[in-house]
């Protein structure tokens, strides 16, 4: 059986029929190809026909042991994404009669501790927000994607793919484009309004060209800004903040969910405004809200 060929035809049904981002195309096409290595190099097998649970479990545990790029070994959640990733490769090829059999069917996802994601305070997004200096144009500029990225609870890639027309501000919500594709409508309070209205009046159309489109947050260029740039912004900010913390730009958008958890907020309200399928992958947050209350006991309650 020729992998790259089935490879090419799962990769087809990823973009056409599961309408997937390329950024997760390349995701399971990573796990794969690791898969295939292993394939090759440990069990010098060429056809999926002779993989079975045995192999599986066996490129599990080897992956438990091997260390990413960084040197580091890979995390449970990594390995969990590896299981993922070859579920649906397999079961593909049995559903299109091209295996007869699916090795994946009874492998279970390993039960491993969950990773808590780091989350910061309120007081600690005040400090790095405060660290823009908004009386020049990129300033203002950066003010306004962190605001936005934490008012929205926004992805990176829904935050650098908004675009004029999905801005609601004066109704107080804007449109979003999460996984997949799908639509979701998402409330935008005051300040994030406040800025991202003066970046446009100041800024936007300072910085705007011909290559400049619809795209709401541009780079210096005048381009649709990156992933890159935002992680430059937050890196930026964090630093001259001082917090010591692990923050990426999803930090902001966990900060976002729990925050409103530890408001009150319904948590069916919150999975509808990160554009979660499963209520299971918003219950995170609860896990996350009952640490801050032990926290809470442990530092105020006079027989902790």
């Amino acid at each position: 059986m020729d992998i790259n060929s089935n490879t090419k035809l799962f990769v087809n049904f990823l973009r056409t029929e599961k309408s997937l981002s390329e950024n997760s195309v390349q995701s399971y096409l990573f796990d794969l190809k690791k898969f295939f290595e292993f394939l090759e190099k440990d069990k010098s097998i060429s056809d999926l026909n002779k993989v079975d649970e045995k192999i599986i479990l066996d490129f599990l545990g080897y992956m438990r042991n091997s260390k990413n790029k960084k040197g580091e070994y890979y995390k449970d959640k990594s390995v969990n994404r590896f299981v993922s990733s070859m579920r649906t490769f397999f079961k593909f090829l049995n559903s299109e009669n091209i295996l007869n059999d699916n090795p994946m069917e009874f492998i279970d996802t390993p039960k491993f501790g969950r990773d808590l994601p780091s989350v910061l305070t309120v007081e600690e997004i005040d400090k790095i927000f405060s660290q823009a200096d908004t009386d020049t144009s990129l300033g203002l500029r950066d003010r306004a994607v962190l605001e936005t990225m934490y008012a929205c609870g926004l992805r990176v890639s829904e935050l650098i793919n908004l675009e004029i027309n999905d801005l609601y501000l004066s109704e107080g919500y804007i449109r979003v484009f999460g996984k997949g594709s799908k639509e979701r409508i998402v409330p935008i309070g005051n300040s994030a309004v406040s800025y991202i209205e003066k970046y446009i009046k100041e800024v936007r159309t300072k910085l705007k060209n011909l290559k400049s489109g619809n795209n709401l947050f541009l780079n210096f260029r005048g381009g649709k800004f990156s992933r890159m740039g935002v992680w430059d912004i937050v890196s930026k900010y964090c630093r001259k903040a001082r917090i010591e913390k692990e923050i990426h730009p999803h930090t902001f958008r966990h900060s976002f969910a729990t925050h409103l958890l530890e408001g009150g907020a319904d948590i069916r309200a919150i999975q509808e405004m990160l554009g979660h399928s499963d209520i299971s992958t918003t219950q995170i947050y609860t896990h996350i809200d009952k640490e801050y209350l032990i926290e809470v006991h442990k530092l105020f309650h006079p027989r902790a």
